[in-house]
């Protein structure tokens, strides 16, 4: 089995590009879907973030207020507190897919979609940590494939994005863009990522542009999976 990390900043497109990798025959598993599952009410992680962060981040409904979450992150400068709650059960999550699609099939190419990969490591590193869960996890996996845009094409497509999301509330584009870019701003550059990474694709062009690499990529990929 081939385990690939699947990576990209803010508006990337790794979204799609997992989706497409998903039908070419892949098995995919995205880190935010994880995420959120742990976030829910009755979860360890939702605990721990209510303990660490107080009740001003639950909200009427007993589930986290993620806006205001984001804003203790993001604008409050409390980003890797949140991080350091979240990665290692996803992680460790994400370890224990791989070794049960192993089982079910040796040959396949396992997929994790992860906006982070760089960044866990990087931040793990900025807090001390020389060895464990986050230091290593770049280790356990096989290749790594960045998908990379001009930060502006990134930042249009997010702001696009939520605009569509949040269309039924009002929607105030200055200040969208503003949350993108703090956000991008927490990101390893792209050129970084890109000198590490085993593949890269660039998602500069439209759909079918990127379709065609990607399904470039796939034999790629599904021939190291059987060596």
């Amino acid at each position: 089995m081939l385990r690939v990390g699947l990576t990209g900043g803010l508006g990337s497109g790794k979204s799609t590009v997992a989706a497409m990798l998903r039908e070419l025959g892949a098995e995919v598993t995205e880190s935010d879907a994880l995420g959120r599952a742990m976030m829910e009410p009755g979860e360890p992680v939702f605990a721990e973030i209510v303990q660490h962060f107080g009740r001003e981040v639950v909200g009427a409904d007993g589930r986290l207020n993620r806006a205001r979450l984001a804003e203790l992150a993001f604008r409050e400068g409390r980003l890797q507190e949140l991080n350091a709650i979240v990665h290692p059960p996803v992680i460790e999550a994400q370890r224990c897919w791989m070794e049960k699609v192993a089982v079910r099939d040796p040959n396949t190419v396992a997929v994790i979609e992860s906006a982070l990969i760089f960044e866990v490591v990087r931040d793990a590193k900025a807090r001390g940590e020389t060895h464990g869960l986050l230091v290593d996890w770049r280790r356990r996996i096989d290749r790594v494939v960045v998908v990379t845009a001009p930060d502006e094409v990134k930042i249009a497509r997010y702001v696009e994005r939520m605009v569509q999301t949040r269309a039924a509330w009002g929607v105030d584009r200055a200040a969208i863009e503003t949350d993108a870019r703090r956000r991008l701003a927490q990101q390893v550059p792209d050129a970084e990522k890109a000198a590490q990474a085993d593949y890269v694709i660039d998602n500069s062009g439209d759909t079918a542009a990127l379709s065609e690499l990607v399904k470039a990529l796939w034999p790629q990929l599904k021939a190291e999976s059987n060596k």
